[in-house]
């Protein structure tokens, strides 16, 4: 059997395969509440053969969505609606998690089909908050600078957020430090320029995550694992480097970190970033061998073959998948039809099975 296909024990946790769904937001959610759009669309993945479905960066604040259309989960009632998603996620055999964020500076933004650049006041759009008052684009609202008190509350959201994540079955809270948003703002020097005991040096960039990371930690259940999303290079000298992932995941682990997410870039605009099939699964090797962390490798994995070369070079221990699941919620059962591997199928489908 193809080490892809092998099941991985985290915690109490067993993921019967290696494929994970990266969390794509869908920019179709009212008042953060999850509908039918998000039981239909993460429930294929489940019924798909994936072994752990995550389900997009959903909001902690309200005012940290990236869109007025993003999941949220600042408030009670949105827990039914995303406990109907895990429910059946679980019926198919899959793992469910959730992507705990907070957009910081790239916060109220139209959704993609919707409009361009941030969303107006006037039009339902809000002020956002950041380390320092860098805007992203230069034509932006420039953000307020976040006062510790401030720092407080986002951490305090974080938690309540997971109890939430708890209260709707979640098997796996991720922490999301990438892609430019609010943490990965505190980590990168390109736009933490504070003076305080959350800027300047790599321990004080760090400290938010940190601090997020232990509080949750309190909170989520121990036999539960945590995994963070990083970006795990800025793609400039002048940003968050690979080294710092290593350190950071260094950093990570004692407060109870199990998997870093290995993703990259979107800190700034205009800075290069080498995008081809592959190009981001040397982090996650990386991390892996320099810290002794377990990774995620994610970007441009789009056949079955590079999937279980990835896992059998032992270059990461879970593949995140996202443009081909959404061409083929199936992949992961095409996949092992490809591989010569034998998968259970929903009884439903069996009809229908290759081979």
């Amino acid at each position: 059997m193809s080490t892809l296909f092998s099941p991985l024990q985290i915690r109490d946790v067993v993921f019967r395969n290696r494929f994970v769904v990266s969390p794509m937001c869908q920019y179709s959610a009212v008042d953060g509440v999850a509908n039918d759009w998000h039981l239909v669309h993460l429930g294929s993945f489940a019924r798909g053969g994936a072994g752990l479905v995550i389900v997009e960066a959903t909001a902690v604040l309200p005012e940290g969505r990236i869109s007025p259309d993003d999941l949220g989960l600042w408030n009670d009632t949105q827990v039914a609606p995303l406990k109907r998603v895990v429910d059946f996620v679980h019926s198919q055999g899959a793992a469910a998690g959730i992507q705990l964020a907070h957009a910081g500076r790239k916060a109220s933004t139209y959704a993609l089909w919707k409009g361009k650049g941030e969303v107006p006041l006037e039009d339902g759009g809000w002020q956002m908050v950041a380390p320092s008052a860098i805007p992203f684009y230069d034509q932006d609202r420039t953000p307020e600078a976040m006062d510790e008190e401030m720092i407080g509350d986002v951490i305090t959201a974080f938690v309540a957020a997971a109890q939430r994540s708890l209260d709707a079955g979640f098997d796996v809270v991720e922490i999301h430090a990438a892609h430019g948003y609010l943490i990965h703002q505190f980590l990168s020097p390109i736009t933490n320029k504070r003076t305080d005991q959350y800027g300047g040096s790599f321990e004080n960039r760090t400290r938010l995550l940190c601090e997020v990371v232990t509080a949750v930690r309190d909170i989520w259940p121990a036999e539960k694992p945590l995994f963070v999303r990083i970006s795990a290079t800025d793609w400039t000298e002048e940003g968050w480097t690979p080294d710092d992932s290593v350190a950071l995941a260094k950093l990570l682990q004692p407060f109870g970190v199990d998997l870093m997410d290995c993703s990259s870039g979107a800190i700034a605009p205009k800075i290069r970033i080498p995008v081809e099939p592959l190009y981001q699964v040397f982090l996650a090797e990386k991390v892996k061998k320099e810290s002794g962390m377990m990774t995620g490798a994610v970007g441009l994995i789009t056949t079955a073959q590079q999937a279980a070369q990835i896992i059998s070079d032992e270059q990461a221990d879970l593949v995140f998948i996202a443009r081909e699941m959404l061409r083929d919620p199936h992949f992961p059962l095409r996949a092992a039809a490809e591989l010569g591997v034998d998968v259970p199928w929903p009884k439903q489908y069996e009809r229908g099975k290759w081979g």
